[in-house]
């Protein structure tokens, strides 16, 4: 891992005034934890930092302090959003020999089976190891892997001192297969047919339904109109009787 030193200048102004009068002078306000201590703050040199955390997001850093180097490794990065410049750091101090838990980039190394996609699930693995020691970046082989097989965070091959800190059943990457062109447009030909069924059905049902409620109409005019009807049928009197 890379190791920058860098000055710390410390801080007695609190705020967003004194904040940007730092921004503006190319500095980043920083907040130093660790060890039970009450937090410390320092003004870091702004293109000293940016560089170390560019080339590495744990980077380990030797504060140079009124009160001695201090090593401490970066917690929290708050960037501009829309400029990326950096705004605000938080470290957490650190010693020699002292293990610590952080995420590293995983780099996939060598080339899948013919006619598959890589679709790497995660970026980062969780690892554990010595402050001092703590590696760039783990690297995960792929090479050759066929269509429907995965690697997961236990298959990462870890350097010397370095331990894994999460599930190592979690996938990390899945290997694809390559649709071909003749299986898209039987998939796209497919999918149409059954769209028309679906239309085709949803019509027939609607031809129903009007038909049905036609003739239910016709026969409720009908009775209405032709039926018989109580004074028809009732008995005429006989003027003779």
């Amino acid at each position: 891992m890379s190791e920058v030193r860098i000055a710390a200048e410390p801080r007695t102004e609190f705020g967003k005034g004194p904040s940007r009068r730092i921004r503006r002078a190319n500095k980043v306000p920083a907040v130093l934890y660790g060890h039970g201590e009450q937090p410390r703050h320092f003004t870091l040199p702004g293109h000293e930092l940016m560089l170390a955390l560019k080339r590495d997001a744990n980077a380990l850093l030797t504060l140079q302090t009124e009160d001695g180097d201090q090593l401490a490794l970066p917690k929290v990065i708050v960037r501009d959003p829309i400029r990326g410049h950096l705004e605000h750091v938080d470290l957490v101090a650190v010693r020699k020999g002292e293990k610590v838990t952080v995420e590293v980039p995983i780099h996939l190394v060598g080339d899948a089976a013919p006619e598959t996609l890589v679709d790497q699930q995660t970026m980062t693995l969780t690892v554990s190891a010595d402050a001092t020691e703590l590696p760039e970046f783990v690297e995960l082989s792929i090479q050759g892997k066929r269509a429907g097989s995965s690697l997961s965070a236990g298959d990462v091959k870890l350097p010397a001192g370095t331990t894994l800190a999460q599930d190592p059943e979690h996938v990390i990457v899945a290997i694809l297969g390559v649709i071909s062109e003749e299986e898209l447009e039987a998939e796209l030909t497919e999918a149409e047919a059954e769209l028309g069924s679906g239309q085709a059905g949803a019509e027939a049902i609607e031809a129903e339904a009007a038909e049905a409620a036609g003739e239910t109409e016709g026969d409720e005019v009908g009775a209405g109109e032709d039926g018989p009807s109580d004074e028809g049928d009732a008995p005429k009197s006989d003027p003779a009787s």
